[in-house]
Parts: structure tokens; C-alpha cells; sequence
């Protein structure tokens, strides 16, 4: 892959309409209804992370954190305790059942809590009548976001975002500070490049374990390594793949897997890395800042009373 994976995801709906209780918690819709939100086709939109260029351009509304884009709209549905489940509808309002594969799936759901803690990536499977059903990949209490990552076919790739409120007590993480280098389950993980807001960054992330090399890394849906991007506060979501692929004649495995990746603005993201090694998926977790971030505003006079309550850590996996 030559060209820069695009940022897809930025949501603008501000008010949540709580929607049915389902097996995994409570749905939340943060946007519009489908019916309110549908956009003039003649403008170009964000690709949903499938390695699709757009401008860039801030005036555009690009996918990922709509619940309905392009006339399709990611719809939970009622499932059993301990699953989750939904459908994708068509611009004809019917239940979509073709879709072709990327990345070895034909559907990726990414789950991430609001306080983006609790990050996993997995792959449903569907039945016959369209219903995509998967293990809950919710944990602990609090509001997660959901985003269904697929191309329709004979369309566009897109992601579709929505919330999923699991009721208990808990208190929002704050985001971890910057770090360049990361641990996971005896790997270090040291991150290479900056953000650049409105402009292409090439992004090299090195693997070692135990101080040495990781030089053969395993192919994971298809690459040496993934790379899912979310905006802190709003949730803007960025899907890129490496630069090359297994079997290509010049990708190597390891120890360095690089990205091309463009945001449109300053802010902090949060970086979920996958690679597969020893027969295992693992995830790297980075806080990178992108530009200049403004500076919190002075402690007012009048104190702001804020709300507080409680919840546990959740963990990050796959499937």
C-alpha cells in the first residue's frame, strides 16, 4: 500500500437518543435519526479507514462515528445475554447481506469505552437473514463506542459508529500520558514519527522481545500489523494498514511495521497497534499528540461542580 490511509470518523451529533435495552446494555444513538442525516451525494466523503484518499477538507463529513451514512445505517438488534448483535440496512431500508471482504473479513467491529480504555477488534459472523452475531466484546459498566468497519458490495468502504451504554457505576480513565515506547506481554513496542495535522506522516513502529528483534512477525488479516487511530473527546476514528504485505518481494516481518497515515487536525489520539507473533495477537497501545494542543483554560473563580461515579479497567482483545 503506496498511498496515505485517510482519517474516516468524525461525528458530529451531540445529543444522545437512548434507544432499547439489548443483552450487552443499552444502545445510544449520539446523532440524528437515519432519516435526518442523510447527505448530498455529490459531496465526497471519508473512505472508513479502507485505505481510500479524501481531500482532507474540513468542510467534508467524512464516515465512521454516523450512524447512517450513504443511505446505510448500523442497526443493533436484540440478542442474548452475553452477545451482540446487529444489522447493516441498505439505502433501500432492507437488510444488507452482500459484502465483500477486506482484509480476509467481510466485517470488523471495533469496540472501544468512551474514556478510550477497553479497546478490542473482532469479527462477527452473519446468518443468512444479514444478522451479524459475535461474543459481547463489551466489559465493565460505562458507555462504549461500536464501530462496524465493512464494504457493502457493489459500494464504498464504510464505518458506521454507535454507542452502547452498560449500566454500573464507574469513574472515566484519563488518557495516558505520551509515551514513545510501550510493553505488551514481554514485547516492547517503540513508536517512530509524528502527526501531522492535514499532511501525510510516515509512522514506523519497531517490535522487540526480551531486547531482541521480533524479524518474523505472523500475517494477521492479511498484514504484518494494524493500526486503529481515535481522536480523544470526540472519537474520530482512523483505520490504516501497513505500507506493503506478506509476500510482496520487499515487505519484511519484523521488527518494523510502517504506516502512512493523515489526520486533519491538531489533538490527542489514542494508537491501537495488532500484530500477530508466536500464534498470538497482541496489542500496542500509544498516546500521541498531533500539532499544538490548546492550553486547558485558567481554573475559573467560581468552581464547576462536575459529576463523578465508577468503574472497573477493561481489558483489549480479539477474535
Amino acid at each position: 500500500m503506496n498511498t496515505a490511509a485517510k482519517l474516516s470518523g468524525f461525528g458530529l451529533g451531540l445529543v444522545a437518543v437512548f434507544g432499547a435495552a439489548y443483552g450487552v446494555g443499552q444502545v445510544v444513538d449520539p446523532v440524528a435519526p437515519a432519516a435526518e442525516i442523510r447527505h448530498d451525494t455529490t459531496a465526497e466523503h471519508g473512505s472508513a479507514g479502507h485505505d481510500e484518499s479524501g481531500s482532507g477538507n474540513a468542510a467534508q463529513i467524512p464516515g465512521g462515528l454516523l450512524v447512517s451514512d450513504r443511505g446505510y445505517t448500523f442497526l443493533p438488534v436484540a440478542a442474548p445475554s452475553g452477545e451482540f448483535a446487529f444489522r447493516i440496512t441498505g439505502p433501500d431500508g432492507r437488510t444488507v447481506t452482500a459484502f465483500d471482504e477486506a482484509h480476509d473479513k467481510r466485517m470488523h467491529l471495533i469496540v472501544t469505552r468512551r474514556d478510550l480504555s477497553g479497546f478490542r477488534h473482532v469479527h462477527p459472523d452473519m446468518t443468512p437473514d444479514g444478522t451479524w452475531r459475535v461474543a459481547s466484546p463489551f466489559a465493565d459498566p460505562g458507555s462504549w463506542r461500536a464501530f462496524a468497519d465493512f464494504v457493502p458490495t457493489g459500494g464504498q468502504p464504510l464505518t458506521l459508529g454507535v454507542d452502547v451504554a452498560l449500566p454500573g457505576a464507574f469513574i472515566p480513565r484519563p488518557v495516558p500520558a505520551p509515551a514513545r515506547t510501550v510493553s505488551v506481554d514481554g514485547y516492547t513496542v517503540t513508536f517512530h514519527g509524528d502527526l501531522q495535522p492535514g499532511k501525510t506522516a510516515k509512522l514506523n513502529l519497531t517490535i522487540n522481545r526480551d531486547g531482541a528483534p521480533v524479524t518474523d512477525l505472523e500475517p494477521y488479516l492479511g498484514a504484518y500489523g494494524h493500526l486503529v487511530a481515535l481522536r480523544a473527546g470526540d472519537l474520530a476514528y482512523l483505520h490504516v494498514h501497513p505500507d506493503g504485505e506478506p509476500g510482496d518481494g520487499r515487505t519484511q516481518p519484523g521488527p518494523q511495521v510502517t504506516f502512512y497515515a493523515e489526520v486533519p487536525s491538531a489533538g490527542t489520539y489514542r494508537l491501537y497497534l495488532d500484530f500477530q507473533h508466536a500464534g498470538t495477537v497482541r496489542t500496542a497501545e500509544f498516546t500521541v499528540v498531533a500539532g499544538a494542543v490548546p492550553a486547558t483554560p485558567a481554573t475559573p473563580t467560581s468552581p464547576t461542580p462536575t459529576a463523578t461515579a465508577a468503574h472497573g479497567e477493561p481489558g483489549h482483545g480479539h477474535n
